[in-house]
């Protein structure tokens, strides 16, 4: 089955967690089915291969199950790091994944949020693996078949990985037979060499069973060590074997960054007991709780699916990396009182991923940008892509749309004058050696961090030289935009002089617009075009490119010739083929933009069809990377009828609605307040809006501010099946 079996009775029911778990050709969410509460710090899911950089856990592709793994692995292209694994079997004991895997069928498996359930079959009978979790800890029951010798795998590992050796002795793991428990700790970061290194970093664990043990070792690799109680490597684990005829056994686990105790304590304070059915009770309620900040009513039942499922996904990252008002910095290798959140993959998530948080999940906004905040305080940069430390992954420092967007929407739960220091700095300082260093490749192997790279150049010439930095074009828009963010923050505080500097830098965009063939192009140093106009883009082309100027949009139709020309370009984006793609993120706010002409007729027709043909109830039914939700929240967003495009300002566009009615609770704390979307005559056909009413009073632009959702209110959405050009006034 594709999910939980139950009818769906509440909300969290209709979330399918293996929508995207399945590839068709390069099509692919690249999501996995992580059983965790909103935000976790540890995520479990079941294991069809071993994680490593482009390589899941899950493929639904796959029929053989190999373990049980508390991940920290958020995304295809990153690495997961600091993790445990778990693995039951029957009869002979098979430490190597590929001689202790075991074949399962979709049919016997349930995949919920916050319990998955899968058979396994072994020539003595299936072993029915059911886990659950909290938000540092989960929980297992292993239902074994009549037969002898039922036992299970804890297991450490480290994988070699693109950039760096290994360490033998990175894995540690002993059994306690006087504390009845399994401890260890894992020192395997993935994603190592793509930055600075991360000090004293351990992922540590502590295991409980239910049931006593009847026999245990270690082993390494293949070779086992009956009655050994310690082991180090690179490859280790332990097993432990159950009393002959035992058919049930609990197995609970707490995870830590900072240490063993602590992995025990926060075991012992999530999961006190074994009680597995609690625990689960606990979780659903959780994520119910959750999905009721947004009430969608009428649509088909994929499309509940759909939306609901997206909400999962935008509600996993940044997980919490705090432990009971402690954190283990992965910047300055210590551990520091307080919050902390880990796991921005900034990039992607600025766009609308972040935006939607602050709407359906403000209570974690103040946390993320603290933790943001202490990450430069501790390390002296805001991260890019930290993992759990700084990576020198995609481009563009867009923390500070992330800090500009919370501080421009009122948020004030961290230190304004800290938070202008961070965004400042990113601005304003390159990284090590960016004059003469000539590339800064995504990923390229360095001990350094390279915040802006290309900065230097930036700031001596208006634009990042093709001839001088890698993905030039692509970073001189960013950085542009970064720009914008940063006046915003300055405007807020009231530093005039700042402001009306980045605000005048965040111009830097038309220096590399080539007007004689009408696309932003590379530039060497010395002035000249380069002689690859291909050249200079991340993840992309021209075209990719060439409207990613979300901070100033009215700017760049001047540019282009006027409102008219923009228009004509912008139609061709969508008409070509492999112009407009949504399947990656730079594109995401370009159905937006008809907002901005004289025709958001276009908007609303281009969101429906890509909600409807880009997203689907279905294992391959997410195309592209949902990069920790933002794929999925570009759907909530553009369901609800309303996108941002320009994080940093508090004004959302307009698209279409696709539900008859959305209700909002934007302040969990007053649940009372709502704001409600009302879609009349909404329907396939009927996509294009004839008139929207806001509060009563007829709403006359294309665009809605942040402060009209959160203060609750009504939006009014009147629908046909044809384009009413009359509906705004321009």
């Amino acid at each position: 089955m594709a999910f939980g079996a139950a009818a769906q009775t509440s909300l969290v029911d209709w979330v399918n967690p293996l929508i995207g778990t399945k590839n068709i050709w390069i099509l692919h969410g690249r999501t996995t089915p992580f059983v965790t509460p909103p935000f976790g710090m540890t995520h479990w899911t079941p294991m069809t291969r071993n994680s490593r950089i482009n390589e899941l856990l899950y493929y639904y592709r796959d029929n053989y199950i190999i373990g049980f793994r508390g991940s920290h692995k958020p995304a295809k292209w990153m690495g997961d790091y600091g993790h445990v694994s778990l693995m039951p079997g029957i009869g002979e004991v098979k430490t190597l994944q590929e001689e202790r895997k075991l074949k399962f069928k979709h049919k016997h498996e349930i995949s919920t949020p916050y319990y998955y359930s899968v058979n396994l079959k072994t020539k003595h009978g299936d072993i029915k693996t059911e886990m659950t979790s909290t938000e540092r800890c989960g929980i297992f029951r292993f239902t074994y078949p009549e037969g002898e010798g039922p036992y299970f795998l804890i297991e450490a590992r480290t994988i070699a990985n693109h950039y760096l050796g290994i360490n033998t002795d990175s894995c540690y793991i002993q059994v306690n037979l006087e504390k009845g428990e399994i401890v260890g700790y894992n020192e395997d970061r993935n994603s190592a060499g793509t930055g600075p290194e991360v000090p004293n970093f351990k992922g540590y664990f502590v295991v409980k069973l239910s049931e006593s043990i009847e026999d245990f070792g270690t082993w390494d690799k293949n070779f086992q060590f009956p009655n050994q109680q310690e082991t180090k490597g690179q490859y280790i684990g332990a097993y432990i074997k159950l009393k002959p005829g035992t058919q049930t056994a609990n197995v609970k686990v707490g995870t830590s960054f900072i240490s063993i105790d602590q992995a025990r304590e926060n075991l012992e304070k999530e999961i006190p007991n074994f009680d597995f059915e609690s625990i689960k009770k606990q979780t659903k309620q959780t994520w119910e709780n959750y999905l009721n900040r947004v009430q969608v009513e009428g649509g088909s039942k994929n499309e509940r699916s759909i939306f609901y499922t997206a909400m999962y996904h935008s509600l996993l990252f940044p997980r919490k990396f705090s432990e009971y008002g402690r954190y283990y910095s992965s910047f300055d290798g210590t551990i520091h009182k307080g919050e902390s959140y880990n796991d921005f993959s900034l990039w992607d998530t600025f766009r609308g991923q972040h935006p939607l948080l602050t709407i359906i999940a403000p209570d974690h906004v103040d946390g993320m940008v603290k933790a943001l905040l202490q990450m430069y305080q501790e390390g002296g940069y805001m991260p890019k892509w930290p993992n759990p430390g700084y990576t020198n992954i995609m481009i563009g420092t867009h923390a500070d749309a992330v800090v500009a967007d919370a501080i421009v929407k009122g948020f004030k739960g961290f230190d304004r004058d800290t938070a202008y220091a961070a965004v400042w700095k990113n601005a304003m300082v390159p990284p090590y050696q960016d004059s003469t260093d000539s590339w800064w490749n995504d990923r390229k192997p360095t001990k350094h961090y390279e915040a802006r790279a290309g900065l230097y150049w930036y700031k001596k010439l208006g634009y990042v030289p093709a001839d001088k930095t890698a993905e030039s074009v692509s970073r001189t828009l960013e950085f542009a935009y970064d720009d914008f963010c940063v006046a915003q923050v300055a405007k807020v505080l009231e530093r005039w002089e700042d402001y009306e500097y980045f605000k005048k830098r965040a111009l830097n965009y038309t220096n590399l617009y080539n007007a004689e063939t009408g696309f932003m192009a590379p530039k060497n140093a010395d002035g000249s075009w380069h002689e690859n106009p291909k050249a200079g883009f991340t993840e992309g082309s021209p075209w990719t490119y060439l409207f990613c100027v979300m901070h100033d949009v009215q700017g760049l139709m001047r540019l282009m010739g006027g409102k008219k020309a923009f228009t004509k370009k912008l139609d061709k984006s969508f008409r070509g083929i492999l112009r407009y793609i949504h399947e990656n993120e730079p594109g995401h706010h370009y159905t937006y933009l008809y907002d901005y002409t004289d025709e958001p007729w276009k908007t609303q027709k281009l969101v429906a069809k890509n909600r409807r043909t880009k997203y689907h109830n279905k294992p391959f039914g997410l195309n592209g990377d949902d990069d920790c939700g933002q794929m999925s929240a570009w759907y909530i967003l553009s369901a609800m009828g309303f996108y941002s495009v320009t994080p940093g300002h508090n004004v959302y566009a307009i698209g279409t609605p696709l539900f008859p009615k959305v209700t909002i609770h934007p302040d969990p704390k007053e649940p009372e307040v709502t704001f409600t979307i009302t879609a009349k005559n909404v329907s396939r056909r009927n996509k294009y809006i004839q008139s929207i009413y806001l509060n009563g009073v007829k709403h006359n632009i294309p665009f809605l501010k942040h402060e009209d959702i959160i203060k609750g209110g009504e939006l009014i959405f009147e629908m046909g099946g044809r384009p009413n050009k009359e509906a705004f006034k321009f």
